[in-house]
């Protein structure tokens, strides 16, 4: 009779943050560990992989780095082994590619053994005579069902787009979220014109995409809910914000205080990067020397109130004006919202949830070790937890620290250091 093999960490959904974790845990001899994802390969918002597009945080920002720079699964040692690492040194930029991310990404996810893909999960039990997570799974290879189990899970399934709640009830084939822009980028240069709404990354990334296209005839707007187009703040002394003692200091808050402050945060994580709203200027600038009339409008404090689709199958949007409380619309062909990213509690953990603790808000009640059970040592989650340990939650350059955190928590001891107080300023009395 073959023995069941019983994992200590089975990671569910392999995005950045759980490939991390998987990578840091293969050379753990003392750790069996294995991940899952329903996906066929490892790609990471294929949508919008723009060419020129970067990440906002440095290359040591990787998988593995900030936890061990030794690792053979740094991107350092990708450009190595990929003879890139001379071209990445004469850059001299910091800041790498997107799509080079993602290709390092997957030449990480293509040498661990412990990550399985087409694998969906579709149910976790958890056996109270074993004290183990019974996880059942559908290979979609061989459309058979699997069975794992392991000691402790980490949830790592990532967030969905998200939409205003006003579109739920909305059939519009010519709305779509920034996640899907390349896919539909075709079809959307069809249209004559095209509105792009929100105000962080995504947006103005999508907006500078299309402005080339404005000299050709294209009408091409762009809306924003606050008072202007603002820059992600990047000061050195902010970034101190992103500490381990800074984390500590806002999950020791009280639940509405933490609200209270994340309130007054966007600035700090939703904002776009400093060199592309000055790239976006200076092209704007470009194209009006002699008068040259732009096909284009830059429109702040302009809320989104509701979009309906007219017989032609052109939208009308339905706007306030957010400082005056007046009423406007405009008509656009296709519609890219650029709406940001929640949360979604997956359906495979109803059959634990009698295990796990949320609070008032039906949120997960996150402990400070990443943990949301009631045993405080057995689920984790990977960037569900900005409501409890704050801005810096879906940060990349956030992954390697808090996968330290419960490697160690894990394994009992501590396998990774984990820094304790990085930052100059004291955040509590």
């Amino acid at each position: 009779m073959k023995t069941k093999k019983i994992y200590n960490l089975i990671g569910i959904g392999i995005g950045p943050f759980n490939l991390g974790l998987a990578a840091l845990t293969e050379p753990v001899d003392e750790l069996t560990t294995l991940f899952l994802d329903r996906s066929p390969a490892f790609d990471w918002h294929p949508g919008l992989m723009l060419s020129n597009a970067t990440l906002q945080v440095p290359f040591m920002a990787d998988l593995v780095t900030m936890a061990d720079p030794t690792s053979r699964y740094s991107f350092l040692n990708f450009l190595k082994e990929t003879n890139r690492l001379y071209k990445f040194f004469i850059r001299e930029n910091f800041f790498i590619l997107r799509k080079e991310y993602n290709v390092y990404c997957k030449w990480v996810a293509a040498q661990l053994s412990n990550c399985l893909f087409s694998r969906s999960v579709e149910a976790v039990e958890y056996i109270e005579t074993a004290k183990q997570y019974k996880i059942k799974v559908i290979n979609s290879l061989t459309n058979q069902p699997e069975v794992y189990y392991a000691e402790k899970i980490v949830l790592g399934t990532g967030t969905e787009p998200r939409y205003p709640d006003f579109m739920k009830d909305i059939k519009a084939p010519n709305v779509l979220h920034t996640s899907n822009y390349l896919y539909k980028k075709a079809d959307i240069l069809q249209g004559k014109s095209i509105a792009v709404i929100g105000s962080g990354q995504s947006a103005a990334e999508v907006f500078q995409d299309l402005l080339p296209h404005t000299e050709d005839g294209l009408q091409l707007s762009w809306f924003s809910r606050p008072d202007r187009f603002f820059p992600m703040e990047y000061a050195k002394l902010t970034l101190e914000l992103t500490s381990p003692e800074y984390v500590d200091y806002f999950h020791n808050m009280p639940a509405e205080k933490r609200k209270a402050v994340l309130a007054k945060q966007p600035p700090l994580y939703k904002g776009i990067n400093f060199d592309l709203i000055n790239q976006i200027f200076d092209t704007l600038y470009e194209m009006s020397v002699d008068d040259t009339p732009l096909n284009v409008q830059l429109r702040p404090n302009s809320q989104l109130d509701n979009i309906k689709v007219n017989p032609d199958g052109s939208n009308e949007l339905q706007f306030t004006h957010v400082q005056q409380q007046q009423t406007f619309t405009h008509q656009a062909d296709y519609v890219i919202l650029a709406t940001g990213y929640k949360y979604n509690t997956p359906a495979f953990i109803n059959g634990i949830q009698q295990r796990i603790g949320v609070n008032e808000d039906g949120l997960f009640d996150v402990k400070r070790n990443y943990s949301i059970d009631i045993s405080g040592d057995e689920i984790f989650v990977q960037n569900a937890e900005l409501h409890t340990h704050g801005f810096v939650t879906p940060d990349l350059g956030m992954g390697a620290y808090r996968n330290s955190c419960i490697i160690n928590q894990v394994a009992g001891r501590e396998i990774y250091k984990v820094e304790q107080r990085i930052a100059f300023q004291q955040f509590s009395v």
